[in-house]
């Protein structure tokens, strides 16, 4: 079994994990990932009444556990981008799977669910705004996935290098990677009312994701690019920037993950909406009733 020493794993005095500040009773089996730490509190209203069991926050990452028609769900706020995620997915899994008082592997692995809810771009011109969107294929350009052994072996190589032929991509660039959701989980939460799709996950907002403002981008078309891409009949549905390092980390690790996101942003159609908060509570208890 492995052991970790405190450089590896390190723990905090009240014997929590050290960003998340969570202790293993403090999290679910069922946990719903949010970017925004406020959207946490969203998620809770919908908790049953008196359910609340754990409510913590360290930096930007906000915890909360409680019961939704009695289902035990952790709703934990990443922040923005993979490099988040990162620490979030390693934690979760280390207060899962790991015994922190002896730093040793637990011998029975536990699988968590891990749903991610979002908000997104559309790269499609008939995705209106205000589509939910579920990832079947994430697609990272953060690189994350690279530093981990086993990349190669849970990801599409063959996608991958028809992406990077097709849209031009930048040679200096974190090569993408290619990784499927978790279909079960997928097909739970997507049913019949959710568009699905390849989805990238972009490390940045602006140029990674196609945007001049004072900056010129390495690729001018690279949007016009993606959105024609096709690799066996499936296309490129939207952008966001975390699910790609959800779905692989999850992979690796044996949890069952998926991305499901909001459209705020029609891409082909210079469109945005800032009023979609309707819309995500929409799909906050969709995925409630469906975890």
């Amino acid at each position: 079994m492995k052991t970790f020493p405190p450089s590896q794993l390190i723990i905090n005095d009240d014997k929590s994990i050290f960003h998340l500040h969570l202790q293993p009773q403090h999290i679910a089996q069922k946990i719903i990932l949010v970017g925004d730490q406020d959207r946490v509190n969203m998620v809770a209203s919908f908790m049953d009444e008196g359910s609340i069991e754990c409510n913590i926050q360290s930096r930007e990452f906000h915890t909360i556990t409680g019961k939704y028609k009695g289902k035990r769900i952790s709703c934990v706020s990443t922040g923005i981008g993979t490099d988040n995620i990162d620490i979030v997915l390693n934690e979760l899994d280390a207060l899962t799977n790991i015994d922190l008082d002896t730093r040793c592997e637990k011998a029975e692995h536990t699988s968590l669910e891990i749903v991610r809810i979002g908000t997104c771009g559309a790269l499609q011109e008939d995705i209106p705004l205000g589509t939910f969107l579920v990832s079947q294929r994430s697609i990272g350009f953060d690189g994350v996935l690279a530093f981990y052994d086993g990349r190669d072996r849970i990801a599409d190589v063959d996608f991958e290098n028809a992406l990077v032929d097709f849209i031009h991509y930048p040679q200096k660039a974190a090569r993408p990677y290619v990784v499927k959701a978790n279909e079960e989980l997928m097909n739970r939460i997507a049913q019949n009312d959710m568009v699905k799709g390849c989805t990238i996950a972009a490390n940045g907002f602006y140029g990674p994701q196609g945007r001049v403002l004072r900056c010129d981008i390495a690729v001018p078309d690279i949007n016009e690019r993606i959105s024609a891409f096709r690799y066996n009949g499936e296309r490129i549905n939207n952008y966001e920037m975390e699910g790609s390092a959800i779905a692989a980390l999850s992979l690796l690790m044996g949890h069952k993950a998926v991305t499901v996101c909001c459209v705020v942003a029609q891409r082909k159609r210079e469109a945005a909406n800032t009023d979609y908060k309707p819309r995500i509570k929409e799909l906050v208890q969709l995925v409630l009733e469906r975890i």
